[in-house]
């Protein structure tokens, strides 16, 4: 009887540590890809399947508002960085030498493309909460 009432302890504590994984894994992937992997498809795929994990595993009803404020500011910035040809965002650092602001818009680009997934489901919960029936 004891056993049976440590499994779903466990189990939580298992799906706690797996998004805590994928959220950590996400955006150490987001600064590497944004660094030295412009534009790779594997990098995006991998991402969203780790924002989908971190979205499911990871955010309690006390999170939901400050994840999503946190990825509209992440998807916001993420697709200013190249508007029309132009880069915009951080591009003007790169007057100052080197690539820093298309690396940083690169960045942010893949940190956006992470935490979107994480969002909509987020948001889908709290829609949710507020549309069901009682309390």
């Amino acid at each position: 009887m004891a056993e049976t009432a440590k499994k779903p302890d466990s189990t939580k504590k298992l799906a706690g540590y797996i998004g805590f994984l994928a959220f950590v894994g996400g955006i150490i992937l987001a600064i590497i890809g944004g660094i030295g992997y412009q534009d790779n498809a594997g990098i995006v795929l991998t991402l969203v399947v780790m924002g989908i994990l971190v979205g499911i595993l990871n955010i309690t009803g006390k999170e939901v508002l400050p994840l999503l404020i946190a990825a509209v500011a992440l998807i916001v910035v993420g697709n200013v960085g190249n508007i029309g040809g132009a880069t915009v965002g951080f591009g003007p650092l790169d007057e100052l030498g080197g690539e820093a602001g298309t690396k940083i818009n690169e960045i942010v680009a893949y940190l956006a493309t992470f935490m979107a997934p994480a969002a909509v489901i987020s948001a889908f919960r709290a829609i949710w909460a507020v549309a069901r029936p009682g309390d």
